[in-house]
Formats: structure tokens, sequence, C-alpha cells
């Protein structure tokens, strides 16, 4: 008899978990158990959705601040690559991610928690297809096929994109990692080989084909589970990387019907933004009031203790509030931002700590204190209502990088009692697919067909943020030739709208870039100053040591353990 995981159970859920010996007295049911339960199917297509976000997954232990599911993974990342510059340069939970070395190897833990989250994710895809077949007749049955089907290929293009050395359009043949799906049997788990891209995004595309029939008709009541407009979505983000431009184009187009993009004034809203779904959000996920990433621990383990910086200092908590380590936007990224582009106030201005610095520097209290309260004001007009709270906290000694380039992007929840208390500011919602990016990939795939027509969309999109905006100003080649002037301005726009949002490694190695963290008057801290020409190595994640004891196929196939460079680069000087 076969014997399935429900969700939520398996804290370190396993590629091969699907062949694990579990006691039933623990919770495990069979498949003739779960066919016979009450709406097993509804539950378990629940579960696919409501198990990103809010849950100590990898840990039973509720004190591991990096465990509350995919926005985790989204700072896993962003800080791998040069838009996201760490708050400290000794030691947080995402310092690894962004320093490098053998820790991000297939012994270590940091290697095996992204991998527990996505397979265990995958295996409640799988359930819950097990339970409604390939093709079921009943109405809801479809539906949840529908969300099943989707969010598995979501999760796998994610796999795709991390462990693979190269990204599609420069080697299909390229390994990504091993497919299971509901019908895999256990020998073919014991010896399921590393799919190829081409075989990857083959197998991602008839899933959302699938999907796209079965939720055709289907209105969900939120933005916290797909329907079809994120099929759409996730077509367009597939063929994108696949560099099939018409159709990356087509499904980008058929993805925005319904929704709009924020304005200026949505996207810089002190009291809503980037904590509340709106018309141009497409795919979310939540943490609520009664999460144990919220409850727990001070709600420490959660998204917002990472990236909501306003919290008051009279609260005490928050790692990006409180605890000295804020992410900050890469000082060259930020000073690319015209001042007419209404995104910079997302990210205070680094000359706020550059007279900070000189005013300390002079000893003289009444200096010292004119400059803060000059600080504060400038906060109050450009980036926080509640400015005290930015600049006050960020100047003490254990704040090494100080206030400027601090993010404001994602907000408490809540209002002014989301700055006061973090069990309300952190219970946020955080966007996963925006109609933004599919106004993005438009313009990108159509241009790589007919620049002009590329061109009219990228300024049309462009102007939404800067009115002042001029097409060519914005296309730094980060030392690789793989991609035309044309789409390096599309990835300057990628870069300034999604940062924080998962999307920049991605473009990295969808691009071939390189990235720049030494420059002149750098931000980055010292031993993470590093220059490559290409995609470094530690984009391309390890799989874990132990998997390869259940899967044959994975021995000797892993990707190289990342070494961390001996020291930093010389610095890069931009515009020659």
């Amino acid at each position: 008899m076969k014997l399935l995981y429900i969700p939520f159970v398996a804290a370190s859920l396993l590629a091969t978990g699907c062949i694990e010996e579990i006691d039933p007295m623990t919770s495990v049911v069979t498949q003739d158990q779960l066919n016979k339960a009450p709406n097993s199917a509804e539950k378990l297509a629940t579960g696919i959705t409501s198990s990103m976000s809010g849950q100590f997954i990898y840990q039973p232990s509720s004190t591991d601040a990096d465990d509350y599911g995919y926005t985790s993974t989204i700072l896993f990342r962003d800080t791998q690559g040069m838009d996201m510059v760490n708050g400290d340069s000794d030691s947080n939970w995402y310092t690894t991610w962004e320093f490098c070395g053998v820790a991000l190897g297939p012994g270590y833990a940091k290697c095996q928690l992204p991998w527990t989250y996505y397979y265990g994710w995958i295996k409640n895809c799988n359930n819950t297809l097990e339970v409604t077949g390939d093709n079921p007749s009943d109405e809801d049955d479809r539906v949840y096929a529908g969300i099943a089907r989707a969010m598995r290929a979501f999760y796998y293009m994610d796999l795709a994109r991390m462990y693979a050395p190269e990204t599609y359009g420069i080697n299909s043949q390229a390994p990504t990692v091993p497919i299971i799906t509901e019908k895999t049997t256990i020998p073919e788990s014991i010896n399921n080989p590393r799919a190829t891209n081409e075989q990857m995004w083959a197998f991602i595309l008839s899933d959302l084909d699938a999907a796209e029939t079965l939720l055709a008709n289907y209105s969900r009541p939120d933005n916290t589970t797909p329907d079809v407009s994120v099929v759409y979505g996730l077509k367009a983000r597939a063929y994108l990387v696949m560099e099939d431009w018409t159709n990356a184009a087509e499904y980008a187009r058929k993805a925005q019907a319904g929704y709009t993009a924020m304005t200026a004034a949505q996207y810089t809203d002190r009291t809503t933004g980037f904590n509340t779904p709106n018309s141009a959000w497409m795919l979310s996920t939540k943490f609520s009031s009664d999460d144990k990433n919220i409850t727990e621990n001070d709600a420490d383990s959660s998204w917002g203790s990472w990236m909501i910086t306003e919290l008051t200092a009279e609260n005490g908590c928050g790692y990006a509030s409180n605890y000295g380590y804020p992410f900050h936007i890469d000082r060259h990224l930020f000073e690319t931002i015209p001042a007419s582009d209404a995104r910079k106030n997302c990210f205070i201005d680094f000359k706020i700590q550059e007279d900070l610095n000189e005013a300390y520097a002079t000893e003289d209290d009444e200096v010292i204190n004119a400059a803060i309260d000059t600080a504060i004001e400038y906060v109050r007009e450009h980036n926080s209502d509640f400015p005290e709270n930015m600049v006050l906290k960020n100047i003490g000694s254990e704040y090494e990088q100080g206030v400027g380039g601090v993010s404001v992007k994602f907000r408490p929840a809540g209002g002014p009692a989301g700055y006061d208390n973090q069990y309300i500011g952190f219970c946020v919602s955080v966007p996963l697919m925006r109609v933004e990016e599919m106004m993005l990939i438009e313009a990108e795939a159509v241009g790589m067909n007919s620049l002009e027509e590329g061109k009219q969309l990228l300024t049309s999109f462009a102007k939404l943020r800067d009115p002042d905006y001029v097409y060519g100003t914005h296309n730094e080649t980060y030392q690789s030739d793989y991609a035309t002037a044309f789409q390096n301005e599309v990835w300057w726009q990628r870069r300034v709208e999604f940062w924080g949002e998962g999307l920049a490694t991605f473009d990295i190695k969808r691009l071939n870039k390189g990235i720049i963290r030494s420059y002149p008057n750098t931000n980055h801290g010292m031993q993470t100053r590093w220059n490559t020409t290409t995609p470094p190595q530690w984009m391309t994640w390890c799989i874990i040591g132990t998997e390869a004891d259940y899967n044959l196929a994975l021995s000797g196939k892993n990707n190289p353990t990342p070494i961390r460079p001996s020291s930093d680069s010389p610095e890069y000087i931009f515009g020659n």
C-alpha cells in the first residue's frame, strides 16, 4: 500500500521522501485513506500555497530566523548578487548567501534548507494530483488539480534556475534537478537523474498547459492561489528563459488582462506600500496573526523582521528595524536612479549618512544635533512618516553601514499601530508576481523581434515611474556582452522595479551577467567586494549531499562547492 505525506509533517522532506518508511502512527496516511477522507483534495490543494509562509518548515525550533518559507528564499537569492547589500559584514542568518564559501556546499544546513522547502511543496502538489487524477470530471477537483499543476510548475521553475549551472538560452542540456511527480515509482526514485534544461522546461510547460485548461473557468477568492492569469504569467516567464520571444510576448500580454500597474503614489505609499495586494498583484503570499512565524520568537522569524525597517526603537524587535541588520540597496544602482524616478524614495539617500559622518567627526554636539535634525527632516519629506525610527536607530556603532541606502520599500501593516507592534506590523502580504513584470517581459520579448516596438513599450512603462525617462541611459553591461543594449535597458528597470522581490539572481543568470561589488565608494562590506565577468559560481546551488544516498543517479553529479574568493577585487570604474 502506498504511503503519502500530508502537508506540513515532514520537516526535512527530501526529493526521495516518498520512499522513506514512516510509522503509520505518525502523520502519514495511505492513498485509500486520503481518497476516502472528506474534502481531501481541497485540503491538500489548500496546503500547496498556505504552506509557503508562516510556518517553521525546516526545523521544529522556533529560533531559526530564516525559517519562514518562500520569502526567505527570495533573500537567499537576492543577497547573492550586487543589488541587495547585507547590513552587517560579520554574521547574520543571510551572511552565508552573500559571503559565499563552503557553507553553501552539500554537507551544510544552508544547502539543505531550500531543498527541503521546495521538494516539500512539490510533494504537496503531487499528493493533490494523486487524489484528483489527471483529468477530473468534478469541477472542484479540476480546480484543485489546476492549482497543483500551476504551483508545481512555479516551484520547478525556481529549482531549474537555481540549480542549473547555465541558463537554457546558453545550454539547453545543462542539468537542473530530478523531476518527481505523483507517478514516480520507487525504482525510478532511486535512479532519477537531473533533468536537462530542455527536459525540465518541457515538463514545466506541460504542467502549465494542463493548468491553463483546468483553471479556465476558475474565479479565485484572492490572489494567494493561482488562476489562469498566473498560468499565463508563468508561461511568459518560461518562454523568456527559453528565449522564445514570440510566445513570451503573447503570454505576457494575456497575463496583463484585468490588472493595472501601480501608480508612482501606490508604489511609494507609506501605509500600504508592498504590504497589501492591489490591482497590480497577480500572486502573493501572506503572514497572518496566528502564524507560528508571527506568534513565536517575537515574530523575528518572518519576512517583516528582515525587510521592514520602520518599527520603533521602543518596540525593540526586528532584525531590520532594531538589531542592526537592515538590507541596503547597492550604492551604484541607487546613484543611477534619477531624482525624477519615484522609486528612488524607497531608499534613504547616501548623502544623509555622509553628512552625519562629517558631523560626528567634529565631535561638536551642536553640529551633530543639527545634522541629525536635518537628516530627520529629509527622511520625513522623502521616505518615511516616522523618520526618527530610521535615523536615530542607524547612527550607533553597531550599525556599520548607517542609514544610507536603507530600504523603506516594504512598509509595516496596520498603519501607525504596526510601527509600534510587530505582531501587527509584520502581518503583511508579499507579492510573488506583479503585472509590471509582465509589462517588462512583453517589452523585452517584443524588442528582441522588433527593436523600435520594444523601445516604445519600455518607454511607456518607464514613464509610469519617471516622467522624465529617456531611453538609452541605463545600459551598463556588467562585463558581459551576451545581452543586447536594449536588454540591458530592460534589465535596469527590472533591477529597480523588483528590488527585494526575488528576481535579481534569475536575471543575472539568464542574461549571463557578471556582478560588480567592488567600485569606488562601494557600500559592500570588505571581503565581499568581488567582481566577476559571468554569473558567479555561488549562484549555482549545490544539491544536499545525502540526497545521493537515496538517488544513485546523483552520485558524482552535484554542482561544485562554491569557493570564496581569497581577496577583494580591484575597483571597477563604471563608464569606462
